[in-house]
């Protein structure tokens, strides 16, 4: 196991990150926007302010996690027992690792993020069986690193989930998404899934952009990109697309009673086999 006794990628004590609360951090954001208390006054205030600008944000990051959730036990009906979710963020209730395991409790989960501040948050916030859920201290646009610290954990000779969810909306134009998806699915053998959302840029184009602009002014380590539905089904390629399809966030199998958007929430989401 990488990162020696307990958490994979677990970063030392010692070495762990001096965390700044007077800087809005994405994590602490999306946790705030979650409803979490793993928050500070930095993180609330850019979140209020990105919030003001577009009122999709509650509930669309709401709706990501309906999301997770239906595309983990669906994914789990399937017979799959291994899941890579990578740009994880804080965890929070009905993550992926308790999700699966509730449905089939010998599902192991692998957590992969490349902020050292999640990572120092990891060993106190996620709890699992031991040797089920692992975390990764490793980036997206490093697929090489993620794929070969996972294999201590997961089985690549048998069908994996590929989670990717609101994280390729941090993942700019020239880092190239589209080739870090399909290097992961290259890796993977069929019978794999792919589960991905990200934020539109051509549902509401304008309160997307000012938003966007509006957080990428408060949150300069990390910014927020947003893409067509066109580019968005290019991950698909070659995959098998589960229905009802690449379809906006809240409209993909909700709960029986989940409430529908009363307009398209400006994010598309879908799920894809590997045949």
């Amino acid at each position: 196991m990488v990162g020696g006794e307990g958490w994979p990628g677990i970063v030392p004590h010692e070495e762990r990150p001096q965390i700044d609360t007077t800087v809005a951090h994405p994590a602490r954001i999306y946790d705030y926007w979650l409803g979490g208390k793993n928050n500070f006054a930095a993180d609330r205030e850019a979140g209020d302010a990105t919030v003001a600008v577009n009122p999709y944000i509650l509930p669309g990051v709401r709706a990501n996690r309906a999301f997770l959730v239906s595309a983990v036990r669906f994914l789990a009906a399937q017979g799959i027992r291994q899941f890579l979710d990578i740009g994880t963020g804080l965890p929070t209730e009905n993550a992926t690792h308790e999700v699966a395991q509730s449905a089939a409790p010998a599902a192991r989960v692998v957590y992969v993020d490349n902020d050292p501040i999640v990572i120092a948050h990891a060993r106190a916030l996620l709890t699992g069986k031991p040797g089920t859920t692992d975390y990764i201290h490793a980036d997206l646009r490093d697929p090489a690193t993620i794929l070969r610290e996972a294999a201590h954990a997961l089985d690549f000779s048998k069908p994996v989930a590929i989670m990717l969810l609101m994280i390729l909306m941090h993942i700019s134009d020239d880092d190239k998404p589209g080739e870090l998806v399909a290097r992961l699915l290259a890796a993977v053998p069929p019978g794999s899934y792919l589960v991905i959302s990200e934020t539109a840029n051509d549902v509401d184009d304008e309160v997307i952009a000012a938003s966007q602009e509006e957080y990428n002014q408060r949150v300069t380590d990390t910014q927020w990109a947003s893409r067509t539905r066109q580019t968005f089904s290019r991950y698909f390629t070659g995959l098998e697309i589960v229905q009802p399809g690449i379809v906006t966030m809240g409209l993909w199998r909700p709960a029986p009673g989940a409430p529908v958007p009363s307009r398209p929430i400006p994010a598309y989401c879908a799920v894809g086999r590997k045949p």
